[in-house]
């Protein structure tokens, strides 16, 4: 999720009940400690201890790293600084992180795992939890087991599995009955994570691994109520209907407003568009506007686009055909 849960994405999506917790992006760690600057750049929620969002819900610190002096300075280092908890990345799929050798690429030897989690859980687990995050391997299943238990043994007190090997990226399906195989064995609570995009899918993602939590990443931003609408099924047993794309839209405009407090508006342009093709892959309404706005770059015609009415395929077609012709004509 880099580039995407930064501190805005995560204050709206916890307005509203359902997560208990949230991450930030991964801090990159190599061979230093990093200045506190970088922490309160990725994690700007440490200007209210313990980190929280602006609705109270608790922001856990990322770490993505290979060394393990490396991450356990910086772990102190944010320690110091007020961090709640110490994620460790063990997940991440993106090429250009493995070969650096960060994320997935650790799961190849289990003892690399251990030694990651170890030296940071020497270093702070006396005042702060330290968790970790875990695929179902890197080419194959074959170690997930061993990683699990290497995270386990290493001091991890939680473990989120997503139901994929690197390789597999993020193709369907997710095998989350393999998280139900690494939960029997391991003592400590296991997360269940990986193509969750619905209720239906909460609910097989939780009977296949058995695990009681789950982690949403792409789900929630494909549809940012479908959190309030678990917590709202678990709470009452109803079920609150689709959400609609003109609440979307309203939602999308939000974030777009808050980020262009900060930002050029060409950078806002390109984050709204960036969460856009994410809902798009879940939802038609979502899919036909980023066909019809992925070429504008002005952004206060995007957001007009984006509130628009709706309008039929049909119509949204011959708007496109009348488009391209005065264009050929000019």
């Amino acid at each position: 999720m880099e580039g995407v849960i930064d501190s805005i994405t995560r204050d709206l999506l916890t307005r509203q009940p359902g997560f208990d917790w949230t991450v930030t992006e991964f801090v990159r760690v190599v061979d230093t400690r990093l200045p506190p600057r970088v922490y309160h750049k990725t994690c700007p929620e440490l200007a209210r201890l313990p980190a929280r969002t602006p609705s109270g819900v608790p922001v856990h610190l990322q770490l993505l790293g290979s060394d393990p002096a490396a991450l356990a300075a910086n772990a102190w280092q944010a320690l110091q600084l007020g961090v709640r908890s110490i994620d460790l990345n063990f997940g991440c799929p993106a090429k250009l992180v493995n070969r650096h050798d960060g994320g997935a690429s650790l799961l190849r030897d289990p003892r690399r795992v251990y030694a990651a989690v170890s030296a940071v859980h020497r270093t702070v687990g006396h005042a702060i939890p330290v968790t970790a995050k875990i695929r179902l391997g890197f080419s194959d299943r074959r170690l997930a087991l061993a990683c699990a238990r290497a995270a386990e043994d290493g001091g991890a007190s939680q473990l989120v599995v997503h139901a994929r090997t690197r390789d597999e990226g993020y193709r369907p399906p997710a095998h989350w009955e393999w998280i139900g195989r690494i939960r029997r064995h391991l003592s400590i609570p296991v997360v269940a994570n990986g193509d969750i995009w619905s209720l239906e899918d909460y609910w097989k993602a939780r009977t296949l691994s058995g695990c009681r939590d789950v982690m949403l990443g792409r789900g929630a931003l494909a549809d940012p109520w479908l959190a309030p609408r678990i917590h709202h099924w678990l709470a009452t047993g109803e079920r609150l209907p689709d959400t609609r794309w003109q609440t979307r839209a309203a939602f999308l405009s939000a974030y777009a407003a808050t980020q262009r407090e900060k930002l050029q508006a060409r950078v806002v342009v390109s984050l709204v568009k960036q969460w856009l093709n994410q809902m798009r892959h879940r939802d038609a309404m979502a899919a036909q506007r980023f066909e019809e706005l992925k070429r504008i770059t002005e952004l206060d015609a995007l957001l007009a686009g984006l509130e628009a009415a709706p309008t039929t395929p049909e119509q949204s077609a011959c708007d496109r055909r009348q488009r391209c012709g005065l264009r050929q004509g000019a």
